[in-house]
């Protein structure tokens, strides 16, 4: 079941350990019991840190399995067999139970063991989903860090009764103690600042993390245009700070690359480990999976950055780079059923459509790609488009328009999106051509019209468009001084990873420019 150079891996990575872990799996029958216990006693052959128990535990069911070390549970539980996306989280869960360091900034991890209500979380995924493994990773370290805590991976495809009783259509889905917590694509800071809305307290006597000596440059976001800016910023040997929530930003989303110039193909998890380990060959402060709350102007000609752990530190200038997120249609019955029929993500969300009806709402390269990916799913896909035509690459299209299974409808305008029983069950439309308002019955909506920018932190400080991008000058510089702007933040034209690279250099340079004019 599992290839020989990801068990040798496994017993390299193992190195790392400086304790043994324990498998100890529920008790009971399933058909696929005997196919998880060979998953788990292939992984333990790897290394003699790694031991399946004899025992089983009558509080699980009898296709799941804890992480103990040292005699005690962790927290940790997966409940189906973790392959597929699923198999770095469970390997990052072996290592960090047996010793390995977290990947958790310090101020969270402080924040996390200082929670005093108990917390229960189960993390509802599918093996496909490339947004899952985030999730489940960022609450398994919490769970590490708090013995209040645990965290339980849930494969949607071996439980489904209870993906119908708690009427889940989207992953990943978190509970808490019961209740829905998070849905769909959700990063560590957002975790923590749901957390924090859900714990008013939660930040209550914790002592302010020490703040970073007076920074030249902070960098905020880590996708490709925030990267370069830290790896030009760094070169010239100033004191660069880059704050993101998750490394690769975007891209991360992004599945095959094909226009990367030099690289034939490649995919956002790849190019974004790449960006990390670039940054990493630089004297750059790294304050990942943490989010900016404020930028503040001080009377000194700094600005001060306040980070939703508490942390606050002055830099000298401010390159922003925090990229955009999906644009929601803004019509009725969206808000409403996200998780429930309406979804961002096909490679995540599609499976739970298998063999029924979906549209996607957007006729550009996201939303033809998205059709194509669901095609192969699901028993129908109908596209729509507002305007007369798509915007596609004519490959794309072309493609799109060979499928049997793909619909395309222009010149409609998505008035509504209908529930019944809590999932959606229909959209009203306007054939734009004839004004006429028209029912498609379905059972989920994709949304894929493109991009707002993330650009609310500076807002108050530097001049944006009716759309939210930053006004930049040939130079990335906004209209406040010291405040630079790269990416598909601003109102640089064509949204791609070449350009944000080559953006983020300019920002960098130019930042180094200002600095040395002061």
């Amino acid at each position: 079941m599992i290839d020989k150079n990801l068990l040798d891996a496994i017993a390299t990575y193992s190195e790392r350990m400086n304790r043994a872990i324990t498998f100890v799996m529920g008790s009971g029958d399933h058909e696929k019991r005997t196919e998880l216990v060979k998953f788990l006693t292939q992984v333990a052959s790897a290394t003699d840190k790694i031991v399946l128990a004899e025992n089983t535990d009558d509080t699980l069911s009898p296709m799941s399995f804890k992480i103990q070390t040292q005699g005690a549970d962790t927290g940790i539980v997966f409940s189906g067999i973790p392959s597929g996306h699923e198999f770095t989280s469970l390997i990052l869960a072996v290592l960090q139970s047996g010793g390995s360091e977290l990947k958790l900034d310090e101020s969270i991890q402080t924040i996390i063991k200082n929670i005093k209500q108990p917390l229960k979380f189960q993390t509802f995924v599918s093996l496909s989903c490339h947004n899952c493994p985030d999730v489940v990773q960022s609450l398994n370290q919490f769970a590490l860090l708090n013995d209040g805590i645990s965290n339980e991976m849930i494969d949607g495809g071996v439980f489904p009764d209870l993906v119908n009783e708690k009427n889940i259509q989207g992953v990943p889905a978190v509970f808490l103690n019961g209740k829905p917590f998070a849905n769909g694509k959700i990063d560590t800071a957002k975790l923590i600042e749901k957390l924090q809305e859900n714990f008013p307290d939660l930040m209550s006597g914790i002592a302010p993390s020490q703040s970073l000596p007076l920074q030249d440059v902070t960098v905020l976001g880590g996708g490709p245009a925030g990267v370069a800016a830290s790896i030009y910023t760094a070169r010239k040997g100033l004191k660069v700070t880059l704050v993101t929530d998750r490394m690769g930003g975007q891209v991360k989303d992004t599945q095959d690359i094909e226009n990367l110039i030099s690289v034939p193909l490649t995919n956002g998890n790849e190019l974004s480990n790449n960006c990390a380990k670039h940054v990493k060959e630089y004297p750059i402060t790294i304050k990942e999976m943490v989010s900016v709350k404020q930028v503040t102007e001080n009377d000194d000609l700094t600005y001060k950055i306040t980070l939703n752990t508490g942390e606050t530190f002055a830099t000298r200038t401010v390159i922003v780079a925090t990229g955009a997120k999906w644009r929601k249609l803004s019509v009725k019955g969206e808000d409403e059923n996200i998780g429930n029929g309406v979804a961002f993500c096909p490679h995540c969300d599609g499976p739970f459509f298998k063999g029924k009806n979906v549209a996607v709402i957007g006729g550009g390269n996201s939303g033809v790609e998205a059709a194509l990916d669901l095609a192969g799913i699901v028993n129908h896909v109908t596209l729509i488009e507002y305007g007369d035509k798509l915007r596609a690459d004519q490959v794309l299209v072309n493609k799109a328009k060979q499928r049997d299974n793909i619909e395309i409808m222009t010149g409609i305008a998505t008035q509504e999106i209908t529930a019944n029983n809590g999932k959606v069950n229909a959209i009203v439309y306007q054939d734009r051509s004839t004004g006429e308002n028209k029912t498609l019955e379905l059972s989920a909506v994709f949304v894929q019209i493109g991009l707002v920018p993330n650009s609310e932190v500076v807002k108050h400080l530097v001049e944006t468009t009716n759309a939210g991008e930053i006004q930049i000058d040939v130079r990335c510089a906004t209209s406040r001084r010291g405040i630079f702007a790269c990416g598909d933040v601003t109102t640089v034209p064509f949204k791609q990873i070449n350009i944000a690279m080559g953006e983020g250099a300019k920002a960098g340079l130019s930042a180094f420019e200002y600095l040395v004019m002061q």
